[in-house]
């Protein structure tokens, strides 16, 4: 090789040098100003992960609100009417003692037959709102129902903590009880 082509080849590895160098330096530049945006980017990520559990949590909340008011409404109305009950009831244990008295008379009577005809449209209105009575005599007692006033010696055929008399009608609305029956029971 002639020493010029020696000098041309030098030249030729030179800037290949340089170019790689070059490149070198650029990817270490481009890597600088990628690295702190790669690292923002890792913080925003985290920030929306964040973001996105405080979100799941508060519809999560709101549903569970949502879902115990729907809750609490129906149980309102479905239980609406247990003030107003526990109210008329010594109203309608009046009426039934009217009904009770003998009438002789034909205006008694006739004054029977009036109360009569109201302690029955109460009963109805009541039976209409979901109150019923509690069924008492003859039945085994339950202290969740009933209120055993009076114990008696079980006679001959009767069950131990069977119901021998109701002296106060008990009611209920749907599932709970507004007043239990007061009761004798026999042991």
């Amino acid at each position: 090789m002639t020493e010029e082509n020696k000098h041309e080849a030098q030249e030729q590895e030179l800037p290949e040098t340089n170019d790689e160098q070059q490149v070198d330096a650029t990817e270490e530049a481009i890597a600088e100003e990628v690295d702190p945006i790669l690292a923002e980017v890792e913080d925003l990520k985290k920030q929306v992960d964040q973001m996105e559990d405080k979100f799941l949590r508060a519809s999560a909340e709101i549903a569970n609100i949502t879902s115990r008011n729907r809750n609490e409404r129906e149980l309102l109305q479905k239980y609406r009417s247990q003030d107003l009950a526990k109210k008329v009831l010594p109203a309608l244990d009046n009426l039934e003692r009217a009904m009770a008295i003998e009438a002789k008379d034909e205006h008694s009577q006739n004054l029977k037959k009036g109360v009569e005809m109201v302690l029955e449209s109460l009963r109805h209105a009541l039976k209409e709102e979901g109150i019923e009575e509690i069924p008492a005599k003859g039945e085994a007692f339950d202290p969740t129902l009933h209120q055993a006033v009076q114990t008696v010696p079980a006679q001959e055929g009767q069950e131990a903590d069977t119901i021998v008399e109701e002296l106060q009608k008990g009611y209920k609305l749907y599932d709970r009880v507004l007043r239990p029956s007061m009761v004798i029971v026999a042991q």
